[in-house]
């Protein structure tokens, strides 16, 4: 049976004795992943070190075997602080103002990439199907070919892929482009990522389309296909079913007395548009000041990057945005948003989704966003609350049945928020019932097996020549 190496900038290596893979976003889907199959998780340990080993540290938990290296200050510097969350980061959600581009840091970027490369090969076996996580690792398959590793390797890319114009802003774009192609598949989550990533190959490489997402570059065939990212349904359903007798969520619920809750759990990020949401939330405010008083609006923003500076000015920032809405609106006994940067467990983030009867997820741009499906998820399915949606997440695609908005519009979101807490049941159970059952359909799941099922019959393409039908199929 064939080996599945997942290979992804940070790896959860769960406690001793626990069994399970840490909960969260990547964490999860790879444990889904592994499901069917022994393997290896290989990645950064998140530990600093002046000194780093060359030899990866081995942790075996069941059937489960974690690879984690650790970084040097310098090479934490350039690779993640540096190219890939000041450079890659901005460009790939369409911020242009805000990309940092260095030399030095792409350096550092493309130095960690093979020394990844170089530690990952000698454990390498020659049944291993290799499945590569995210924007920080673009050079991998390259550097691993480079090495002689000839074995399946996927990628996945969780953020958006923007047009050529946008990634072509980047000096460094013709050589990732190059870089990517390396990889024998390479799942995206929405259709325009996917046609925004073959326009580039083709018109800045050359690249010859064979149909079916297949392309040839510099003489390598790649395949380019959407894969949108699902949820664990049925373990945050039962979570969000059982999280009335948490301490926290029972509290906040009890507070509320009979006010409407507003929601929003995001990573302080600026492709979030949280400062753009609490300005949305103020115009709801006044435009409708009958519901003051009656509505609360609960922001959940963990911070994240505080070396990277303009998250630090983004923290300043949405600070400065709570205190001046609460100090103009808020009175004794209401304070219209609640801002907390702790992270909460996602069973007391589940109890609080089905406590809200609005959640906004409204980032100006995003590759999937699965806060907007674990919202759908976790509501009460006699009595669902209403997803106000942007329209640049990934997850639009998905959850049409959303008030979908344009969060550069502060009225057209505050007018949603409206609509939102006015809709009957009948109608937001008409548009929840559909959303919640594609979600149920197109799970984590399904997600992995579909990536997993593809890459699977490349390596069979490439390891038995098709036939003549088959390669006009192709």
């Amino acid at each position: 049976m064939a080996r599945l190496v997942i290979v992804s900038n940070r790896v959860a290596v769960p406690a001793e004795g626990s069994g399970a893979v840490a909960a969260g976003g990547l964490a999860v889907a790879v444990k889904e992943a592994f499901t069917a199959y022994e393997g290896l998780w290989f990645g950064w340990s998140g530990n600093i070190v002046d000194q780093p080993d060359d030899e990866p540290t081995l942790i075996d938990r069941g059937s489960i075997q974690y690879a984690v290296v650790d970084l040097s200050p310098q090479d934490h510097r350039e690779y993640y602080s540096g190219f890939a969350n000041r450079a890659l980061w901005p460009i790939m959600h369409y911020r242009l103002g805000l990309g940092a581009f260095s030399r030095s840091d792409y350096a550092g970027y493309c130095r960690v990439n093979r020394f990844f490369a170089r530690t990952l090969a000698r454990l390498i076996e020659p049944d291993d199907i290799i499945w590569v996580h995210d924007y920080h690792l673009l050079p991998l398959a390259s550097e691993l070919r480079g090495l002689g590793i000839a074995n399946p390797i996927g990628y996945f890319h969780h953020i958006p892929w923007p047009g050529a114009d946008v990634f072509n802003s980047l000096p460094a774009s013709g050589e990732l482009l190059r870089a990517i192609a390396d990889y024998d598949l390479i799942g995206l989550q929405t259709e325009p990522d996917v046609q925004n990533l073959t326009r580039n190959l083709c018109d800045t490489l050359r690249a010859i389309p064979l149909g079916a997402g297949s392309l040839m570059v510099d003489g390598r065939r790649t395949r380019i296909r959407s894969f949108p990212i699902g949820i664990d349904v049925a373990g945050f359903k039962e979570a969000a079913e059982k999280a009335a007798a948490d301490r926290t969520v029972r509290e906040t619920i009890s507070g509320l007395r009979t006010r409407k809750l507003l929601i929003g759990v995001d990573r302080l990020d600026y492709s979030k548009g949280v400062p753009e949401r609490m300005e949305a939330v103020d115009r709801f405010f006044s435009s409708n000041p009958d519901q003051r008083g009656n509505v609360v609006y609960l922001q959940i923003a963990p911070k994240s990057r505080s070396d990277v500076p303009e998250y630090e000015q983004l923290s300043r920032a949405v600070n400065e945005t709570v205190g001046e809405i609460n100090g103009s609106l808020g009175d004794p006994t209401w304070t219209p948003i609640q801002y907390v940067t702790k992270a909460y467990p996602r069973p007391v983030l589940a109890g609080l989704y089905r406590a809200a009867r609005v959640g906004l997820v409204t980032p100006m741009r995003d590759g999937m966003n699965l806060v907007a499906k674990e919202y759908v998820v976790a509501q009460s399915e006699d009595d669902p609350g209403v997803l106000v949606l942007s329209k640049f997440a990934g997850a639009a695609r998905q959850l049409p049945e959303a008030l979908l908005v344009n969060p550069y519009d502060r009225f057209e979101v505050a007018e949603a928020i409206r609509t939102a807490l006015y809709m009957t049941k009948g109608e937001r159970l008409e548009r929840w019932k559909p959303m919640v059952e594609r979600m149920t359909r197109e799970d984590v799941d399904w997600w992995a097996r579909n990536f997993l099922s593809e890459l699977e019959n490349f390596r069979t393409l490439e390891r038995e020549p098709p036939t003549a039908a088959a390669a006009a199929a192709e």
